[in-house]
């Protein structure tokens, strides 16, 4: 894929950006890896989960409620953001269209509830920490290709400053600065 020239508009490098991420093997690697953990969690609670969730004690039980809406909810996010990601390397949607701030990945909220009880199915709290883990990685990808892709508009371009005072020093040139 093409490098942006120097020069070119900050919108253009986003959007090399995000095309070239697309077409990656890291991309692969991670929807691969995104969604291989979406389907193993969905068969643990639908098959295993389910049965170790009828052996907890009442308060347990709640709390399993709540860790797997939570996962479920923190793997929706990851799906959701490898699938624009595909759309994207398939030409179903075009690097800017996925450039709008509903399909960036929110930070994590930091969880100030009181833990969850140590007697929680250790598969689900696996679950749970891989989940958090690919979270952590992909927002660090959606800053990088999102957000700090994205140089201010009042940054001079370093490259194009000393080639203006070279030019100046010279003579024939914008002035030096």
């Amino acid at each position: 894929m093409p490098h942006p020239l120097p020069g070119a508009a900050a919108g253009d490098a986003r959007l090399s950006v995000v095309t070239e991420f697309a077409g990656s093997d890291l991309f692969d690697r991670t929807f691969r890896e995104g969604m291989e953990l979406v389907e193993e969690t969905a068969a643990y609670l639908d098959g295993e989960g389910r049965r170790d969730s009828k052996l907890l004690s009442r308060a347990t039980a709640l709390a399993y409620a709540g860790e797997s809406m939570r996962l479920t909810t923190r793997l929706m996010q990851i799906a959701s953001w490898l699938l624009v990601q595909r759309a994207v390397r398939e030409g179903d949607m075009t690097a800017s269209a996925a450039c709008e701030p509903r399909y960036r990945l929110a930070a994590r909220k930091i969880d100030t509830e009181t833990p969850p009880p140590a007697d929680l199915p250790i598969a689900l709290v696996e679950y749970g920490v891989r989940a958090e883990k690919l979270y952590d990685r992909i927002h660090y990808l959606d800053r990088r290709m999102y957000v700090d892709a994205t140089p201010p508009a009042d940054t001079p371009n370093p490259v194009q400053s000393q080639f203006d005072r070279l030019s100046a020093a010279f003579g024939g040139g914008p002035a030096a600065s």
